[in-house]
């Protein structure tokens, strides 16, 4: 499979500078965050994506396929272990105060 990531950029990631891409297309089965703004998840069944709030603050998930989101500490929505997004969907996370956060979803496709 393939992970394509547009050209490189720097960011400030909890006051450290973040190497990293704004937006990676993810076609493995595990993918963790590394600082991208946006991630298309597509041509495989499953993917497991990895959100890791040390190099990542921000961001937002569309997914072509399964994919199953788990956080690296605590929980999303100081609720949930980890969320599935089914194929259509798109979601942005937002890490704050050790928590990740939904704070954009686009709902239920029908």
């Amino acid at each position: 499979m393939a992970i394509i990531k547009t050209i490189p950029i720097q960011k400030v990631i909890n006051g450290a500078f973040v190497n990293t891409s704004d937006m990676s297309i993810v076609s493995e089965t595990e993918y963790s965050t590394s600082g991208e703004s946006f991630i298309i998840v597509r041509a495989i069944p499953q993917c497991k994506l990895f959100l890791h709030s040390k190099n990542t603050d921000n961001v937002t998930v569309k997914a072509m396929t399964t994919v199953v989101v788990v956080p690296d500490n605590n929980k999303i929505d100081e609720e949930y272990d980890e969320i599935v997004l089914e194929k259509g969907a798109c979601v942005e996370f937002k890490h704050c105060s050790g928590t990740w956060y939904i704070v954009s979803s686009d709902g239920l496709k029908n």
